[in-house]
């Protein structure tokens, strides 16, 4: 058993390490395709966890709450560099509608289905989390989950439906592209998706100046934390993730957006985030998972059956909602595989939908979480 905070930081960064590794391997591609790093991740501290690995004390505890606290705000600026909002703006009107309908959609899907299935006070902060997946990327549900406070055991639960109803949205996505032509005559679309296909990529990508972003990262954590101590009404990890929001975005339009390495660094400190949490994670019942599944699948449904109405009103083209609608479901792992799947040179549209969803997921998620809040 281990009992002290250098071997357990170190144990958790192995279990992150070895399967963030794996997932950059070729061999291993078929496994990540359908399981992405941040379920295995979590899966395999989370067993870890229940075998006893690392003793539950006071100390570890304590160690956990900073480092969680810490990489947090750190991760969500880092991440939120590379949104270039003009750049999206330029999208054009069609993309920019299907965009918004897609992010709608899911909101709404979410307090639909909620209340159908009779979920109460204490699902609110998880179904809160998971829409700020589904609107942004993994980042955005632990940004959710941290402002509402959701225990470790209830985030593995969103992470689950997660990984299972995304790995089918994807599959259900592409298997739609054949069909584009006759959905485009049916909606009325005018614009060929090939009109896009010049549209930059708002990413920077590389391995250089990690210690200016480190550097900077965890200065913004720190003046994050500072902030929000002092202010009143949503809590201070709510103020801490608002703040660390508005200065990377604020970030994104400096030269600091164009230092190479913060997706890297990013992606980083959300994998150590995952193995964290779910090295804290107690389950005590797992019998209510497949409600939570039955849950995700319908908020899928109601999402497609709304997003295909607003083809329909604005006249929009299959890759256009199915393109915006994985890049708020899957992200930018996965946006540009279905894009590449219409034109070769389409994936810069995925990667800059999804790229702004870490800015959108965010807020979407805590906005579905104060209603359901309210509601409950």
């Amino acid at each position: 058993m281990i009992a002290t905070p250098l071997g357990y930081l170190l144990s958790v960064a192995l279990i992150a390490a070895v399967f963030g590794i794996a997932e950059r391997w070729h061999k291993a591609r078929f496994l990540f395709d359908y399981l992405p790093a941040v379920v295995l991740i979590y899966a395999a501290s989370m067993a870890a966890a229940q075998l006893g690995i690392w003793e539950r004390s006071d100390a570890l505890e304590a160690v956990y709450k900073t480092a969680k606290a810490n990489l947090l705000p750190a991760m969500l600026f880092l991440m939120l560099l590379t949104v270039d909002l003009r750049r999206f703006v330029r999208l054009g009107p069609r993309l920019l509608a299907a965009y918004a309908s897609a992010t709608l959609s899911i909101m709404a899907a979410f307090i639909i289905v909620f209340t159908l299935f009779g979920f109460g006070a204490k699902e609110t902060g998880m179904f809160a989390a998971l829409a700020g997946s589904w609107m942004g990327g993994t980042a955005n549900m632990l940004a959710v989950g941290g402002a509402f406070g959701v225990d470790d055991a209830a985030m593995g639960y969103a992470l689950a439906v997660d990984a299972v109803c995304y790995s089918l949205w994807v599959a259900f996505l592409l298997a739609l592209v054949p069909f584009a032509g006759r959905f485009a005559r049916w909606s009325g679309a005018a614009q060929s998706a090939q009109a896009h296909a010049e549209l930059g990529c708002a990413c920077t990508i590389g391995p250089r100046r990690y210690w200016l972003l480190l550097g900077t990262a965890f200065a913004v954590a720190l003046f994050s934390q500072w902030s929000a101590a002092g202010l009143p009404g949503l809590g201070a990890t709510t103020w801490s993730v608002l703040i660390a929001t508005a200065l990377g975005v604020a970030g994104s339009f400096t030269p600091l957006s164009r230092v190479n390495g913060s997706q890297e660094l990013a992606g980083t400190m959300l994998l150590l985030l995952v193995a964290l949490i779910g090295s804290r994670a107690d389950f005590a019942d797992l019998s209510q998972i497949p409600r939570y599944l039955a849950a995700g699948f319908a908020i899928l449904a109601l999402h497609a059956a709304l997003l295909v109405a607003a083809a329909k009103l604005f006249r929009l083209d299959l890759f256009s909602i199915g393109v915006a609608s994985l890049a708020n479901i899957g992200g930018v792992a996965s946006a540009p595989i279905l894009a590449s799947a219409y034109h070769k040179s389409l994936a810069p549209v995925a990667v800059l939908m999804a790229v702004t969803g870490y800015l959108v997921g965010t807020f979407g998620g805590l906005a579905v979480g104060y209603i359901l809040t309210l509601m409950t």
